[in-house]
């Protein structure tokens, strides 16, 4: 979208205020379909340092997604936490990922996560 969608960025700033982190959506972006939950950027940045200090190889990437400064203004991206890339009737990763996707680089969005078989 050139210009983000207004609604989607309200649910991003809801989501951010740290009332709700249960709300689940799918969004379609540059061609690729994420479906998952939302969580607030704090949390994720949490969530992907604790990962990255429990990996040998990667530990020294974690102090970079450090809580970051208060930002002024409407939220920019959506953060996504056991969340997978849908592909044909498979759900990857199979456990959830976590995913920061640019709200002005949606395409399109419905409420909830889509579920996927493997049969």
């Amino acid at each position: 979208m050139s210009k983000p969608d207004e609604l989607l960025v309200d649910i991003a700033a809801l989501v951010e205020s740290g009332q709700s982190n249960q709300m689940s959506l799918t969004v379609v972006t540059g061609g690729a379909v994420i479906t998952g939950r939302l969580a607030p950027e704090a949390v994720w940045r949490q969530r992907v340092s604790e990962v990255l200090t429990d990996s040998a190889r990667l530990g020294e990437f974690s102090a970079v997604f450090g809580t970051p400064e208060k930002k002024n203004g409407p939220p920019t991206h959506l953060h996504f936490h056991v969340a997978r890339i849908l592909q044909g009737t498979v759900g990857i990763p199979e456990t959830g990922g976590m995913y920061r996707v640019a709200i002005e680089d949606v395409s399109a969005w419905t409420m909830g996560d889509f579920s996927y078989s493997d049969h």
